[in-house]
């Protein structure tokens, strides 16, 4: 029964590379085949394996903090494994679904929002995180692989259990699928059946033994392959092209250790030497060491021979050039203030009794005649002087009166005055009318312009920095004549512009953008100063070479005031004409707007 079974399991492998064959002609659409979630040396590595042309956008989210990515052009074709729960370098959740027809989305749940690293290298999209945890790998490839590999046997059989003793390899291949079942199959059978698959040569060490109980669907054969000598301590290594070399883990490393070493030195374009040594650690050999030259910016790499060209391919792809942003902020201040000022004020008096204080009234004792028509002889006679402003003359006897209505309310630099004049009976009646209406506007733009590396933070202040003296009130002075501590801050005052830019694959440009414009003023009293501040912090995803709002503010404010002689002023209509009234109104805009350029690579005229 079980020869059967095994028999028609390598059936199943003949038969399918026809089928595999002829869809190959087929141009296939994008797909997204596995998440997995690697360690290294101080980061995190989430791998997502592609197929096909795909786009990528990735942004980040507050509350909880989450990293989504959106690859655009694919189906989802992973398997539906769900995250085991484990914080993994900060990793808390992994979901992936098809969020529209042509997009699967995969979201990282995280402990916090961080800065991160996205590339996309052949056919895989790469996110980095930085990281001080030790953890073990996963993958939705092989988590699915390994239910199947660990499952209840037939009876019979022995059950084979599966746990990784090393990370596993990111499930990002190309190869053709199978689908097949071993029941006791031993692992001779099974090297055998993927070997005439796959039509490479397999050779399996001398001392290994193994009994196989797996089902596979419908996974790349090399995947599935390594899948199965993992979870039966076993590894594979294609040392020589078309050759895959079987053995226990422990006689592939007593190879190892008896491999020649070789030095190879590798100069580094784009990155530091030493923050890429950091990395080559956790992937080279138990025998080989890197060495940061910080002088030259050199990797001096020493591993066994069959592994330092490798090293040197994964140091090609960790050096690549940074993008460059340039970004342009514009902000605009616009002041308007209009006031309106409309007032009249009344003299009312005689000649032996009045106040002096709108009209001044000539002093009789200064009275000289003088000659009105020019022939020579007077024939008037007029006041040469007038009394002092502070002198108020008031008959305390007599039936006259005399008034002033709204002398203190004053218009300056009125733009309207008319005077008005008349006699009643003894009277005399001088009316002052004034008015001003004014427009003040003023507009204040700034514009800074910065070019930072992505990932980068950049930062420019156009203002000053201003000492601020700070007394330790709870310091009191002593007997002895000790006065209370002070101390100095240094506060930056003007405008202010700090942004963090990161570039998306799409050409887009994710920021993190804070603006601040401020002012010190002299405070009331003993307060010492106060800082007047506007401040836009905000977080957007902007095409390149697009103009974006990022904060918009309109302050208005109307003040009326009014004065003028009690009831009447009040009174409606001809209220106007016992009082004086105010009305100024003053409106502040603030408008920023933030652009982002994308500074592309003059040598091959592209950017990222």
């Amino acid at each position: 029964m079980k020869r059967s079974l095994i028999l028609a399991a390598l059936g199943l492998f003949l038969a399918a590379p026809q089928a595999v064959a002829a869809s190959r002609d087929v141009a296939e659409p994008g797909e997204v085949t596995a998440v997995s979630v690697l360690p290294g040396a101080g980061q995190t590595h989430v791998v997502i394996d592609v197929r096909g042309s795909v786009s990528v956008q990735d942004f980040m989210l507050e509350n909880p903090a989450r990293l989504v990515i959106d690859v655009e052009g694919a189906q989802l074709n992973a398997p539906g494994s769900l995250y085991d729960g484990r914080n993994r370098g900060g990793i808390l959740d992994i979901r992936y679904s098809q969020f529209r027809p042509d997009v699967v989305r995969v979201v990282l749940e995280l402990e916090s929002v961080r800065g991160y690293r996205l590339t996309k290298v052949d056919e895989n999209i790469h996110v980095s995180f930085g990281s001080d945890r030790s953890f073990q790998a996963w993958s939705s490839a092989t988590a699915a692989n390994w239910a199947d590999v660990a499952g209840d046997p037939s009876p019979g059989s022995t059950k084979t259990t599966f746990k990784p003793s090393r990370p596993v390899p990111s499930p990002q291949s190309q190869q053709p699928p199978v689908t097949v079942t071993y029941d006791s199959a031993h692992i001779r059978d099974v090297a055998s059946g993927f070997a005439e698959y796959s039509g490479k040569s397999i050779v399996v060490g001398r001392d290994v033994d193994a009994i196989v109980n797996a089902t596979i669907k419908n996974q790349p054969w090399d995947v599935a392959f390594q899948t199965i000598l993992e979870a039966n301590g076993l590894t594979g290594t294609e040392d020589v092209p078309g050759i895959i070399r079987v053995d226990s883990r422990e006689s592939l490393a007593a190879r190892d250790s008896t491999e020649p070493l070789v030095t190879k030195v590798i100069s580094i374009n784009y990155a530091k030497a030493a923050t890429l040594a950091t990395v080559m650690e956790s992937v080279i050999s138990e025998r080989g060491s890197v060495v940061a030259d910080t002088a030259t910016n050199k990797l001096l790499i020493t591993d066994v021979q069959s592994r330092i060209e490798d090293d040197s391919i994964l140091v090609s792809q960790l050096d690549i050039r940074t993008p460059q942003v340039s970004i342009q902020a514009k902000l605009i201040f616009v002041d308007r203030t209009d006031i309106e000022e409309l007032g009249i004020q009344y003299d009312l008096g005689t000649t032996d009794q009045f106040f002096n204080s709108l009209v001044q009234r000539p002093d009789p004792a200064s009275a000289e005649a003088i000659d009105t028509d020019g022939d020579g002889v007077p024939d008037a006679i007029r006041a040469t002087e007038f009394y002092d402003e502070d002198v108020t003359i008031v008959d305390l006897g007599g039936n006259a009166l005399s008034g002033v209505a709204n002398a203190d309310a004053f218009i300056a630099s009125p733009a309207l005055e008319l005077i008005f004049s008349t006699a009643i009976g003894a009277f005399n009646l001088t009316t002052f009318v004034r008015a001003l209406q004014q427009v003040q506007l003023a507009d204040l733009q700034a514009e800074p312009l910065t070019s930072v590396a992505d990932n980068t933070k950049a930062y420019i202040l156009v203002g000053e920095r201003t000492p601020i003296r700070v007394v330790d009130v709870s310091t009191q002075v002593t007997a002895g004549g000790q006065a209370p501590r002070a101390t100095t801050e240094i506060v930056p005052t003007g405008l202010q512009l700090e942004v963090t830019p990161h570039v998306t694959h799409n050409r887009q440009v994710l920021m993190e953008v804070k603006v601040e414009n401020s002012s010190i003023q002299e405070a009331p009293a003993d307060l010492g100063f106060t800082f007047q501040t506007q401040v836009v912090e905000s977080q957007i995803l902007v095409p390149d070479g697009d103009t974006y709002v990022i904060g918009g503010l309109t302050v208005s404010g109307i003040t009326v005031s009014k004065s003028g002689i009690p009831f009447l002023v009040d009174l409606p209509i001809l209220g106007g004409l016992f009082g004086f009234t105010e009305r100024r109104e003053t409106r502040r805009d603030l408008l920023i707007l933030v652009t982002p350029h994308i500074l592309d690579d003059e040598a091959t005229g592209s950017g990222r």
